[in-house]
């Protein structure tokens, strides 16, 4: 009787169910950060909305007021079409995930779009509701812009405040899952760059195995990070067990498989491929780049010449010579360009690097770093340490020769130094910061961890990528970290 019975560890994986059906909730998904986050999010989303609304009445109260037949009631001053709209952008802000994973929660450009999105909806709506109803242009267009605008630049500024807690409350308890001769160094890399401690790892070989997957269990691991897995049915099958368990997957990529990561899956005669169509506007975003590069430059060194002039000031206190330096770096397409920043160094400095060589920390020797370079000046240091002596860089924007965020151009004695993969960071423009500056900077040492920060950044480029890699620039500059 007993031998239909299934075994009980197939009862425990609740054999009864698809793998893709949705865990129980349990009482304690509800108090973790990514909660708190939501909700927070949600009263910055807002607080937008209600100051923007507020910015659009104050404005429009004397020649365009609300039409009387849509104000049913008010609160807070706000009248209740825009509490509904309120409650409305909420709801689909959600659906859409902007309150959900860590990327969707920093996607401004999404957001911005589907706010504009709700408000052109809310005419259509208004229509139907009375055709002879003239809603004032002044007041729809007043309230539509001034959301989007404080949305975003509340979800920016949060995002930016929240950082430091979340990597607090994040601090991910990793299981490893790499060969053999990967394994120590992945595991000083966690340790040294994110504080991350490895509390259990395995070969890829046994990654599908019970015993791994119990290992994971028991060590009350909530990310698995895995290196070449060695087929897509090992890593998808754990993926779902991982995830039937509440567990987070990330996997490291192969060179083949960045290449292909953007693109969409499509079957082909019944081959499963990845789809990589060329699309139709592309140009659009770019355009935009280069707008929001010349106007931020243009900006920047307007507001900032009174600081400039301080700066400049201050070096030639510290010591002689001209507080401006510039040096040939390697840019677009590999052709070499004069970048300007201010003196960090005394006089004779570039002649003084040779007998320095024997002191470069960097692990593979491509970037020259030395630590406590004799070379840096006393004000240098301060300028060096806070990112200030990259600001000169808003003119080489402004001439085109860079834009503000891309990969950072390097002097042309790293270059010599490039394996011919590297070279691919010189197809698109540098930028005065970009993904290295924000993960590191000069606490990462080895080349080819900067040179595949460098192709994620191009590979997955976007304007909202660039807006939150400034956003984390401008943070990092504050608490000086990462430079020397």
């Amino acid at each position: 009787m007993d031998c239909h019975r299934p075994p009980r560890a197939a009862t425990r994986s609740r054999p009864h169910l698809d793998i893709r059906a949705p865990r129980r909730l349990r009482f304690r998904d509800v108090l973790t950060w990514e909660v708190q986050r939501s909700l927070i999010l949600m009263l910055a989303d807002v607080t937008a909305l209600v100051c923007a609304w507020q910015i659009a009445r104050s404005f429009n109260q004397f020649f365009s007021p609300i039409p009387p037949q849509l104000d049913w009631w008010t609160w807070l001053s706000v009248p209740s079409p825009l509490w509904i709209l309120g409650a409305c952008t909420l709801l689909i802000f959600a659906l859409s995930g902007l309150y959900g994973g860590r990327h969707q929660v920093k996607n401004y450009v999404k957001a911005g779009q589907l706010l504009s999105l709700i408000y052109l909806g809310s005419l259509v709506l208004m229509y139907f509701y009375d055709p002879k109803l003239d809603l004032p242009r002044s007041l729809f267009f007043s309230a539509w812009l001034s959301s989007v605008v404080l949305v975003v630049l509340a979800r920016l500024v949060t995002v930016v405040l929240l950082r430091p807690l979340e990597r607090s409350r994040n601090q991910s308890a990793v299981f490893l899952i790499a060969p053999a001769a990967r394994l120590k160094r992945l595991s000083e890399l966690l340790a040294q760059r994110a504080h991350i401690s490895v509390i259990g790892a395995a070969l890829p070989i046994t990654a599908n195995s019970q015993a791994t997957f119990q290992a994971i269990l028991t060590s009350k691991a909530t990310l698995v990070l895995a290196e070449n897995i060695p087929s897509a049915d090992l890593a998808s099958e754990l993926y779902w067990k991982l995830r039937q368990a509440g567990i987070t997957m990330q996997l490291i990529p192969t060179s083949r498989d960045m290449l292909h990561r953007r693109g969409n899956p499509e079957t082909l005669a019944g081959i499963p491929t990845l789809r990589l169509d060329a699309p139709l506007v592309g140009n659009i975003d770019y355009h935009l780049k280069r707008s929001m590069d010349y106007i931020g430059a243009t900006l920047g060194a307007i507001a900032l010449a009174p600081f400039f002039l301080g700066i400049a000031l201050a070096i030639r206190l510290d010591s002689p010579g001209s507080p401006f330096f510039r040096q040939e770096r390697v840019g677009l397409h590999g052709e070499r360009f004069w970048v300007w920043k201010f003196r960090t160094m005394g006089i004779g400095a570039d002649q003084q690097q040779a007998a320095l060589e024997h002191h470069n920390e960097s692990a593979d020797g491509v970037l020259f770093k030395v630590k406590r370079d004799p070379r840096i000046t006393r004000i240098g240091a301060f300028l060096r340490r806070t990112s200030l002596d990259e600001l000169p860089q808003l003119f080489n924007v402004l001439s085109g020769e860079m834009s503000l965020v891309g990969p950072r151009p390097l002097p042309v004695r790293d270059v010599e130094r490039f394996d011919s993969w590297h070279h691919i960071r010189h197809q698109v423009l540098p930028g005065i910061t970009g993904l290295w500056q924000i993960s590191g900077r000069s606490d990462i040492d080895s080349f080819d961890d900067v040179a595949r920060l460098d192709l994620h950044y191009i590979d997955n480029w976007s304007l909202n990528l660039d807006l939150d890699i400034l956003m984390e620039t401008l943070r990092i500059v504050v608490v000086g970290k990462g430079a020397y």
